[in-house]
C-alpha cells in the first residue's frame, strides 16, 4: 500500500496521455484493483506501475462513451471547456463554473 495522495479528484475532467479520450473522475482506487489479465493487456511500453492511484472515468472519445480505468501516470488535466458527453454524467454530477463537476446529492428514501 502506498501513502500517496490522489492527484485528481472526483468530478475533475482529465485526458489520457497516450490515447485520444477524456473523462470525468467518478471513483479512485489508492492502488491497482483490477484483474491481472486487464493489466497484462496494456502494451508493455506504456503499462503502468500498480502502486499508484487508479481512476474510474466516465470517458468519451470521438466515437462513443464508456467507463475507463486509468493509472495516474497516464492522465493529465483536461482544459477543454466542452462538457463530457457521457450519458451517466448527468446522473452522478452537476456541472460547475470551474470546469469540474460536483457530485449530485442523492436523497435517501
Amino acid at each position: 500500500m502506498t501513502d500517496r495522495t490522489a492527484r485528481y479528484r472526483i468530478g475533475q475532467v482529465v485526458k489520457h496521455r497516450h490515447y485520444p479520450f477524456r473523462g470525468v473522475v467518478f471513483d479512485v482506487d489508492p492502488e491497482f484493483s483490477n484483474s491481472e489479465q486487464w493489466w497484462e493487456s496494456i502494451p508493455e511500453e506504456i503499462r503502468p506501475h500498480k502502486d499508484q492511484p487508479f481512476y474510474h472515468l466516465l470517458a468519451e472519445n470521438a466515437e462513443n462513451s464508456y467507463v475507463a480505468y486509468v493509472s495516474e501516470q497516464n492522465l493529465e488535466p483536461d482544459d477543454n471547456p466542452e462538457p463530457v458527453d457521457h450519458p451517466q454524467v448527468e446522473e452522478l454530477f452537476e456541472s460547475s463554473e470551474d470546469g469540474c463537476y460536483r457530485q449530485r446529492y442523492i436523497q435517501p428514501h
